[in-house]
C-alpha cells in the first residue's frame, strides 16, 4: 500500500472519528469512566492514524523524510499496545461499572506496555521490531511479531472477560463488545503474513463505530448515577406516547418524588444520597413490567411511563410500588428509610392535554401526596406525645 493510498483511507478514518467524537462530546455524559475513556480512544486512534501517514514516508534519504519516518514509526509502536489497554479497561467498566476495582488488570495492561516500550528501546539500536535502511526505506525487525503479539495479547483478554462476564449487559452492547477485536484481528493476521498491508487502525475505527451505534449512543439517554433513562429521553419518550395515543389505547405516568432526600443528604452525606437514588430507582425498576419506561426527572424525581388505559390497574401497580418500598425498609438496617410521594394519571386522549400539560396535572398530583404524607407523619408523631 503506497503513501497516497494509505493517506487516502487514514484521512477518511480521522474524519470519520472527528465526527463521532463531535457527537459523543456534545451529547455524552463524560462523568462516566466508559465515555471518558472512548473519547480517549478516539483521540488517541486519530493520533496514531496521522503518524502512520507519515511512517511511510520512505525513500529520498537526503532530506527530512528520515526524521519525520522514524519518529512516526516510533509512535505507532509505542501506542499499538495502549489503544487495546484502553479497550480493556473500556470492557472492564462496561461489564462492572464501579463495582470492582481493576487493580489486576491495570498490573497486566502496566506489564504488557513495560515490556513493549523495552523492546522498542532496544530497537533503535539493533532493529529488532524495525528499522531503516540507507535509502530510508522501512523494513521489520526479527522481534517483529512480538509487538503483535503483546497487542494481540491485550485484545485476547478483553474479549475473554466479555465472553466470561457478558451477562452482566444487554445482548446488543454484550455483541458490540465481543465483536469489536475481530476486524483489528483480522487485519493483524493479514499484515502478519501479507507484507505491505496495514489496515489494523482502520479496523479499528470501524470497531469504535459498531461500540457507538450500540453502545455509546444509548448511553447518551442514560443517567449515569441510577442507570435509568435521563429526561432528554423521556421528554421525547412522553411526545411519542403521546403522539401515538387513541381513544382505545393510550398510557400513564407515575411521577415519583423522595420524601426528606435533602435531610438523608445533610445529615448522612451525598455519597448516601446516591446511594438511596440507586437503591429507589432499583425498587421502581423491579415494580415495573420489562418493556415499561422509567426515568430521572432530575435531582430526586423519576418517572414511569407505561402501557395502563385503565386507571384501577394504574392504582394497583402504585399500590406495588408502596408494597415493594415498604418491604425494603422493614428488612433494611440503614438508619433512613426510602419514602416515596407519586403522583399519576391515565392519559386522557380525548382532552388533548400537550406535553407540559398532562407533565404539570402528574406533578400537581406528586405535591398532593406529598402533602398528605407529610400531614400523616406529623399527625403520628403528635399522637406519639
Amino acid at each position: 500500500m503506497n503513501l497516497i493510498s494509505n493517506a487516502i483511507i487514514n484521512i477518511y478514518s480521522i474524519l470519520l472519528l472527528i465526527i463521532l467524537g463531535r457527537y459523543v462530546w456534545r451529547y455524552t455524559q463524560l462523568e462516566t469512566v466508559q465515555n471518558k475513556l472512548y473519547v480517549i480512544m478516539l483521540n488517541l486512534t486519530i493520533a496514531m492514524l496521522v503518524a502512520d501517514i507519515f511512517g511511510r514516508f520512505d525513500g529520498n534519504p537526503g532530506t527530512f523524510y528520515p526524521v519525520i519516518n522514524h519518529a512516526a514509526n516510533f509512535f505507532v509502536f509505542l501506542l499499538s499496545p495502549v489503544l487495546p489497554s484502553l479497550w480493556l479497561l473500556y470492557v472492564y467498566f462496561q461489564l462492572f461499572k464501579n463495582q470492582r476495582k481493576p487493580r489486576n488488570v491495570i498490573r497486566l495492561i502496566v506489564v504488557f506496555n513495560v515490556t513493549n516500550v523495552v523492546f522498542l528501546t532496544i530497537s533503535q539500536f539493533n532493529g529488532w521490531y524495525y528499522y531503516m535502511d540507507s535509502g530510508n526505506i522501512y523494513h521489520r525487525g526479527p522481534l517483529f511479531i512480538l509487538c503483535e503479539a503483546i497487542t494481540l495479547g491485550i485484545m485476547l483478554l478483553a474479549f475473554s472477560l466479555t465472553v466470561l462476564h457478558g451477562k452482566a449487559v444487554d445482548k446488543k452492547a454484550f455483541l458490540s463488545l465481543l465483536f469489536f477485536p475481530i476486524p483489528p484481528l483480522i487485519a493483524i493476521v493479514l499484515q502478519t503474513f501479507f507484507y505491505g498491508i496495514s489496515l489494523m487502525l482502520n479496523c479499528v475505527v470501524l470497531s469504535l463505530l459498531i461500540v457507538f451505534l450500540n453502545i455509546q449512543n444509548h448511553s447518551i439517554h442514560m443517567d449515569y448515577l441510577t442507570g435509568v433513562y435521563n429526561r432528554k429521553k423521556l421528554q421525547s419518550y412522553l411526545q411519542e406516547k403521546i403522539n401515538k395515543s387513541t381513544a382505545d389505547r393510550t398510557f400513564s405516568a407515575i411521577l415519583i418524588d423522595l420524601d426528606d432526600f435533602k435531610c438523608i443528604n445533610d445529615t448522612f452525606g451525598h455519597n448516601v444520597g446516591d446511594l438511596v437514588l440507586e437503591i429507589s430507582a432499583q425498587l421502581i425498576r423491579e415494580s415495573l413490567r420489562p418493556n415499561d419506561f422509567i426515568a430521572r426527572f432530575g435531582g430526586d424525581e423519576f418517572c414511569a411511563v407505561v402501557d395502563i388505559s385503565d386507571e384501577n390497574e394504574l392504582a394497583v401497580l402504585v399500590c406495588e410500588i408502596k408494597e415493594r418500598v415498604k418491604n425494603y425498609n422493614e428488612l433494611s438496617l440503614n438508619p433512613y428509610k426510602v419514602e416515596l410521594s407519586m403522583g399519576y394519571a391515565v392519559y386522557d386522549y380525548k382532552a388533548h392535554m400537550s406535553l407540559e400539560d398532562f407533565q404539570r396535572k402528574i406533578d400537581a398530583l406528586m405535591y398532593e401526596n406529598k402533602r398528605i404524607n407529610k400531614f400523616q407523619w406529623c399527625t403520628r408523631i403528635g399522637g406519639n406525645r
